[in-house]
């Protein structure tokens, strides 16, 4: 007996497409040929395999409106942002395109005129990857990109809430050339599916994008086998507002960062910290701001805010909210709510609380939603503090004009990601990932083929 799941679109509970489980034996076959495929992948060429993944965003480039719409259709994203989601998909193709060409040894100077020592890089293997909801196309993009540049073969197992995306995706890499086996994907439970994974023995590589503690059980098991993990993981990122920052600009950013893809980012603005002399006034240029947005269907012109993926979700907002109204936090805009559980649709309109503190449960867990919870500082080491008093580590922004204080705000925040009044830092020519509980390993920039490379060194004697 075949079964299937069905993909919804969270802005309206309907309907979108049904797609077929993976059986253990499937999922299993698809690993094997793409241990196989991996014989024939890594010796191609460095120059064919950035031929054919440029290729590839070539095809996507091609799609970008029809990938877009499937996006906002399963991820409620609105349009403009799925739009931008490919075109940040396709830099991470380019670039690594570029990259495979870029693979380079070395010779070392040997201690002894009879010897010489050289250093080569070679593919690690067949690389399994599991990408979350928020970002299907460029989380899968920034994995599967470095991978086949690096030589290596690639298997994913997208999210069940929206798989879609990455689905047409990888048929897009097929069209452009790239053989079948050497990059696929499969569907099902996630819980199944990683423990396959990370029991195969051909598999030498798990990426992962996703929460804390998947990630550390996805380590633990892939001990065994000793395969190599890159894991970006769990955020909860600060937002600093210092005594001299342009509050204009600072309000305008942070609602761009905090209020993307419905505060649904793993790299959002979970905590804005303000200097105690400003807060007043940047709270009113903030609040100011978030008015503007309009809260909506994704597919549908002006939406700048979509629903959230679904009911667990929801919950987990609505109990944020609750429990620091409870505690003396003080509503200056939203707290209003759209959702119907029968027909499974669930919309948050931007939230901004103020005189929020660090025993509200917003303080120390990750929102995932649309909420912004505003606290004060007197000092920048007071600030720095607040900063860094979570287990996670992933990305953090500060806004002021004083080198000063930008240069210590660096200097002291534990996180991997920064942004200097910069709300979007994220680019696919800079490293990406986190410190502490947020992850292992980067992703992008030069730094994110490494992860995908193993170093051979060899000694030759008898000269």
């Amino acid at each position: 007996m075949t079964n299937y799941f069905n993909v919804i679109n969270p802005a309206t509970g309907e309907f979108i497409q049904e797609v077929k489980i993976d059986s253990e034996e499937e999922i299993i076959q698809a690993i094997k040929k793409g241990h196989e495929s991996f014989k024939t992948w890594s010796k191609i060429n460095a120059h064919e395999r950035s031929r054919l993944i440029k290729k590839w965003s070539e095809k996507v480039t091609e799609n970008k409106q029809e990938i877009a719409e499937i996006m906002t259709k399963e991820n409620g994203k609105p349009l403009s942002e799925s739009l931008g989601e490919v075109d940040y998909s396709v830099s991470y193709l380019d670039w690594y395109a570029e990259e495979a060409k870029r693979i380079y040894g070395r010779t070392i100077p040997a201690n002894t005129e009879s010897k010489r020592i050289t250093v080569t890089k070679e593919p690690i293997g067949l690389v399994a990857a599991i990408t979350p909801w928020n970002f299907p196309a460029a989380m899968m993009a920034r994995k599967a990109a470095p991978a086949l540049a690096a030589g290596c073969t690639f298997i994913v197992k997208p999210a069940t809430e929206t798989p879609l995306t990455g689905m047409k995706f990888i048929d897009l890499a097929h069209e452009a050339g790239i053989p079948k086996d050497a990059i696929q994907y499969v569907n099902g439970r996630g819980s199944l599916i990683g423990d396959i994974f990370t029991n195969s023995k051909y598999i030498r590589k798990i990426t992962f994008t996703g929460s804390t503690p998947v990630g550390k059980e996805l380590i633990k098991n892939s001990a065994d086998t000793m395969k190599h993990v890159t894991m970006e993981l769990g955020g909860h990122a600060p937002l600093i507002v210092a005594e001299d920052a342009d509050l204009d600009y600072a309000a305008k950013q942070t609602v761009g960062t905090k209020f993307r893809n419905a505060g649904q980012t793993c790299v959002c603005a979970n905590r804005i910290l303000v200097h105690e002399n400003v807060v007043d006034e940047f709270t009113e240029k903030f609040v100011a701001e978030v008015k503007k947005l309009n809260v909506g269907n994704g597919l549908e012109e002006g939406t700048d805010v979509g629903p959230i993926i679904n009911e667990k979700g929801y919950e987990k907002i609505v109990e944020q909210i609750k429990n620091a109204k409870e505690n003396g936090a003080e509503v200056m805009i939203g707290d209003k709510y759209d959702a119907d559980k029968e027909k499974g649709y669930f919309f948050i309109h931007p939230t901004v609380l103020k005189e929020v503190t660090t025993d509200m449960t917003i303080m120390q867990e990750e929102t995932f939603g649309p909420v912004a919870p505003i606290t004060t500082f007197k000092t920048l080491e007071e600030a720095v503090e607040l900063a860094n008093s979570t287990p996670y580590g992933l990305a953090a922004y500060f806004f002021t004009n004083d080198y000063r204080t930008g240069t210590y705000l660096h200097d002291h925040l534990q996180f991997g990601i920064i942004g200097w009044n910069d709300g979007g830092p994220s680019a696919a020519h800079a490293p990406f990932g986190g410190m502490k509980e947020s992850g292992l390993g980067r992703e992008g920039g030069i730094e994110g083929i490494e992860p995908y490379l193993e170093t051979k060194y060899m000694s030759i004697g008898g000269f």
